[in-house]
């Protein structure tokens, strides 16, 4: 335990990253200090939120530095420990990714139970992921039985629990757009009443698979995904807007959506949000995921990317739309 190898931000990208955008760098396995902790990540999530944070802009989040290491979800085992808080050998969730071993205090990081749910777990359906679509479909959406709900990305890891989420809670009939015939077929097999590729046309497509209209949309996309959605909603629609991946590479203004007047006669509601917002609903999404999971009626994809020097390579992968759920390195 001498070497630990970080991948660090290398230059700020104009429009998508490549390889150069990163850099792999091998320093010493840090030692913990008094109330530190060191951890051994055994995985780590790769997001869309971080590439707007390689950005130098202000945004809700601080930018990713120059020449050091990114951050981001991570879970291991702890393997040295200077806090009577916190025993070697036990699995914390913390966030400090993107390194084979992490230095930490021992308040920013969170014991899991790994006899309960695989590790990975933690870092999708029993994490922020898992969060991120209980919260956003019923308690920023406000979704009601009997309700048409569409999502974008649908494939992907918040999508993919969206949509299944929202058939336990007596969605009418739920839509998802996805990448692929593959993805589609997925969505098909998770539940999802219809399922379309958005190559074939959004508007067109969501059209002909909600010909009673929408009640709530899950933006994970932006732009044609939302003009679309817009145009299909119903009177007192509710849109939650999670993420706008379709604009994270873009170098120019999008030009949709283009039809934002109809939000005053439907009177509908389109309102963004962020996870870390959403905490107090933390017991009751940890209640209904586990029992979901327990009985079988809650599936969740993972694509699994080893090595920590892979890592930009998922990221990228990530936001081509290579992944089917939750897009992860094996450290």
């Amino acid at each position: 335990m001498t070497s630990n190898r970080e991948i660090h931000l290398a230059s700020r990208p104009q429009g998508w990253p490549t390889e150069d955008t990163f850099r792999l760098v091998e320093t010493e396995v840090p030692t913990p200090g008094p109330g530190q902790i060191v951890v051994r990540n055994q995985y780590m999530s790769v997001d869309p939120y971080m590439r707007g944070r390689m950005n130098d802009v202000k945004s809700y989040v601080p930018p990713f530095a120059l020449d050091a290491p990114l951050d981001g979800a991570a879970i291991g085992e702890v393997v040295a420990s200077e806090t009577a808080d916190i025993a070697v050998g036990t699995t914390v969730l913390h966030g400090l990714g993107w390194r084979e071993y992490a230095l930490l205090d021992a308040a920013a990081a969170r014991p899991v139970d790994p006899n309960i749910a695989p590790a990975s777990a933690y870092l999708s359906v029993l994490g922020m992921i898992g969060l991120t679509a209980y919260a956003g479909l019923l308690e920023v959406a406000a979704m009601k039985p009997g309700e048409t709900v569409f999502v974008s990305a649908a494939a992907g890891a918040v999508g993919s629990l969206v949509g299944q989420i929202a058939k336990l809670k007596g969605a009418g009939r739920v839509i998802g757009s996805a990448g692929s015939p593959a993805k589609v077929e997925r969505l098909r097999a998770l539940g999802f009443d219809a399922a379309f590729d958005y190559h074939d046309g959004v508007r067109e497509s969501l059209r002909a698979a909600a010909p009673d209209g929408v009640d709530v949309y899950f933006d994970n996309v932006g732009g044609d995904h939302l003009e679309a959605a817009i145009s299909a909603m119903n009177l007192h629609g509710r849109a939650a807007i999670c993420g706008m991946i379709s604009q994270y590479n873009a170098t120019e203004p999008s030009a949709a959506p283009r039809n934002l007047a109809l939000v005053i006669g439907k009177r509908l509601t389109l309102r963004g949000f962020l996870v870390n917002d959403h905490n107090d609903v933390r017991a009751a999404f940890v209640r209904d995921v586990s029992g979901w999971l327990r009985d079988g009626t809650l599936s969740y994809d993972e694509t699994i990317v080893d090595g920590i020097e892979n890592a930009p390579s998922a990221f990228l992968g990530l936001l081509r739309g290579d992944n089917l759920g939750k897009m992860l390195v094996r450290v």
